[in-house]
């Protein structure tokens, strides 16, 4: 029995494959996206997030932070992110929930019950469990092992991740995986590591190898005017002879920057596209005889 670190297990999910889904986000990832609506999700081990606007200014957590953590300022209470070991006893003493820890460990066997609890309604949607993150192909083990339940139980599997991977860890798990959430979050690679982190040779390798060996993908693209917009005209052009089952366009949303403040990163804001931008992004895809949708 496997275990693994998850921030969240989100039922009655809509957008994260076909049908009715329930949606297990582990921790860790690879990539550092200057727009992650997840932050938490970057490191595998358990993180501190802090509220500060649901703080009562009790001081328990002073008193209960064996780091000198917190500290109280002009400005409020404020957390030194140097000192906290996210060891989580702060968060402990905070009945107002300012205090919280995003991650936590769990068992293959327990998250394997969660998912069997919402089985009913995959059924009847045509839906299933979707794998996300974070990036989720992290860990890897722990995965494979959900995959492998979910499969003998006949419940539909995806898996959501960017793809930035050796080809060989996807081997490991397409045995047991039905559909694929690949992003594409830039074309050029200069760009991408701008804005990611990391070059994208090794994705855009990846994805037509999946197609080769029979994979069911879905492609999502996060859009970004001020970001990766520029790189639309060639992203559509590399993806019309690919196989994919669908292109899902996803616009740039300010969700993640609440996040990053509460784990005390800097807030990093990108403008969110029109309507109209959208639409005409779309018929860059369709025009191509890309099978594309946009998220609005």
């Amino acid at each position: 029995m496997q275990t693994g670190t998850i921030f969240n297990i989100q039922p009655f999910s809509i957008y994260d494959g076909p049908g009715i889904r329930t949606t297990v986000f582990l921790k860790g990832c690879n990539l550092r996206c200057a727009w992650c609506h997840n932050p938490e999700s970057w490191i595998i081990s358990p993180q501190l997030e802090f509220l500060s606007e649901k703080c009562i200014g009790c001081g328990a957590c002073f008193t209960a932070c064996p780091n000198n953590a917190h500290i109280a300022s002009e400005s409020g209470h404020l957390i030194d992110r140097s000192k906290c070991k996210n060891c989580g006893l702060c968060a402990q003493t905070c009945y107002a929930g300012a205090l919280t820890m995003a991650g936590r460990q769990v068992t293959s066997e327990e998250v394997f019950g969660r998912i069997l609890e919402d089985a009913p309604y995959f059924k009847n949607s045509g839906g299933g469990v979707t794998f996300s993150g974070g990036e989720c192909m992290m860990q890897l083990d722990f995965l494979c092992e959900l995959l492998k339940l979910c499969k003998e139980a006949g419940i539909h599997t995806a898996v959501d991740t960017a793809g930035h991977f050796p080809f060989s860890s996807f081997e490991k798990i397409l045995p047991w995986t039905d559909l694929f959430l690949y992003d594409i979050k830039a074309f050029d690679p200069e760009t991408h590591k701008k804005l990611t982190g990391v070059r994208n040779e090794r994705i855009l390798e990846n994805l037509p190898l999946l197609c080769e060996r029979g994979a069911n993908v879905f492609i999502r693209i996060p859009c970004i005017p001020d970001g990766n917009w520029q790189d639309m005209e060639q992203i559509a052009e590399y993806l019309k002879n690919i196989p994919v089952q669908k292109v899902e366009l996803l616009a740039y949303h300010r969700l993640g920057e609440g996040k990053r403040k509460s784990l005390g990163m800097d807030v990093v804001t990108f403008r969110t596209p029109s309507p109209e931008e959208m639409e005409n992004l779309l018929t860059l895809f369709t025009d191509k005889g890309i099978p594309a949708v946009y998220n609005r």
